[in-house]
């Protein structure tokens, strides 16, 4: 236990953040850092419980109260050691992480959890700054070659992990740049592009090599893969996005919000996009349609984009203040939550219908019509009815969907003979697909979820890929 009285004499404390009016003149990130006084006070409050439901609640299973204990400690690379053992990238998911460590946090059952994501980010940054990030270069080198479709989170913690074993890893990347979501996907404020770009660096020192602008099956195909190299990793996300069916879905102005996020992030980086419409929010009145992560980042890029005025609306009814009865701890607290977007200017309207999107004569976005709903408990589940006479229109001249993604891109999947599971994701037990030495890792085999879950999906399936390989028994050579 870092400190037996911490947790009774200090409450949670975060690093400062800038003000909403100072942060929306540009995409810098939002919060400063931890300075040790206040890193190790943190620390000293994690009470290092018999059974730590932290560690439940971490897909990676990082030894939460460990790194605590050597924060306070001040053993800053004691600290790191402990946390890369089994978190390949805390420098990203100590930014972008929702935290479910600290949703099961056993302070949080009748005060507030210790601020574990900001420890981790503080780590990591120091390990980076002290040179204490060593090479990622193998000790042996093995004969073996292995390819991974996909640089995303899953993509490039399966390439580090079997990098680290001593295969030879390539990485094909459909992008102009490696990273993937945390490329292209994630807004700036969230996290810097200067932190994929530096992870990935790394990753190419440590001898990984990086094939970028190949697409899977126009450029190459899986086939030639399979003949090139010993194994295959297929994380190549679930990039289907759900789109919204109904009238008006043609209108000028009308688009997914990850070609908006997308496009943003790429002018972010000075990009000239000469062959693409460019979405533009300034002095325009923009509609987010969806609840989530990707719908609060469209917010907040269409603040920074100076939009006259930004609306949300979401189908699920607004969430209760604070847990539900049957939403008990350590479950993930499903509660009404404000993000760093919504602080900055938005208006938030809850169990709304889509109706149709509205335009005027020369097909430009101008409204959409939606209707109030009322939700209602059956025993199959909860469903919706329209409550009559709220029709009503929305006025907007930019519409972006936010609403999720299916799976990943279907033609590529039957193309290749792989077989698919009731949601249209990779089948794989195991991380093994139907086709012998195809593996899948990340959203193409679990569906949309966090980075966290699928940088753990990434280091699974180099296991899968380890004991597959290591059961072909190829001879390995010394470096």
């Amino acid at each position: 236990m870092a400190k037996d009285t911490g947790f009774l004499e200090l409450s949670r404390q975060t690093p400062s953040m800038r003000l909403p009016a100072e942060r929306i003149q540009d995409f810098d990130e939002h919060y400063a850092r931890f300075d040790e006084q206040q890193a190790c006070g943190q620390a000293s409050r994690c009470m290092d419980c018999g059974v730590p439901f932290c560690h439940r609640a971490c897909p990676l299973g990082n030894r939460i109260p460990e790194f605590n204990q050597a924060v306070y400690d001040k053993q800053w690379q004691r600290a790191y050691e402990i946390l890369s053992e089994t978190n390949n990238f805390p420098e990203f998911t100590g930014r972008i992480c929702p935290a479910p460590c600290e949703a099961s946090c056993v302070l949080s059952l009748h005060s507030e959890a210790v601020s574990i994501e900001h420890i981790e980010k503080e780590i990591a940054e120091r390990a980076w700054e002290t040179g204490w990030v060593a090479s990622g270069r193998p000790a042996l080198l093995r004969r073996q070659a292995v390819a991974v479709v996909g640089s995303g989170p899953a993509g490039l913690a399966a390439a580090d992990q079997l990098n680290r074993l001593g295969y030879r890893v390539h990485v094909y990347e459909r992008d102009d740049r490696p990273g993937g979501l945390l490329m292209y996907g994630i807004p700036d404020y969230k996290l810097n592009k200067q932190i994929v770009q530096r992870r990935i660096e790394w990753m190419r020192a440590a001898g990984i090599t990086f094939h970028c602008g190949i697409e899977l099956g126009r450029d190459l195909s899986l086939a030639e893969l399979r003949e090139s190299f010993d194994a295959v990793v297929l994380a190549i996300g679930a990039r289907l996005p759900r789109d919204l069916p109904i009238a008006g879905r043609h209108l000028k102005g009308v688009h997914l919000a990850m070609d908006f996020l997308a496009q943003s992030n790429r002018r972010q980086q000075g990009d000239v996009l000469l062959d693409q419409e460019i979405i533009s929010c300034t002095g325009q009145d923009v509609l987010v349609i969806g609840g989530g992560d990707t719908g609060s980042d469209c917010i907040g890029t269409a603040i920074r984009q100076a939009a006259r005025s930004v609306v949300q609306i979401t189908l699920e009814e607004q969430p209760p203040g604070q847990r539900a009865p049957e939403n008990p701890w350590p479950e993930w607290p499903r509660i009404f939550r404000t993000s760093s977007s919504h602080e900055e200017g938005c208006e938030r309207y809850w169990a709304i219908n889509t109706q149709a999107f509205l335009g005027d004569d020369a097909g430009q976005l101008r409204a959409l019509r939606v209707e109030e709903v009322h939700w209602e408990n059956h025993a199959g589940g909860s469903r919706w009815q329209p409550v009559a006479g709220t029709v009503r229109e929305i006025p907007c001249t930019r519409a972006f969907i936010a609403i999720g993604f299916a799976s990943a891109e279907q033609e590529l999947l039957s193309d290749n003979g792989l077989q698919t599971d009731t949601r249209g994701n990779i089948q794989a037990t195991r991380h093994a697909t139907n086709l012998s030495g195809v593996f899948a890792a990340g959203d193409a085999r679990r569906g949309q979820s966090l980075v966290v879950w699928a940088i753990a999906e990434g280091r699974q399936a180099a296991e899968a890929v380890h004991r597959y390989l290591s059961k072909a028994g190829t001879d390995e050579a010394s470096l």
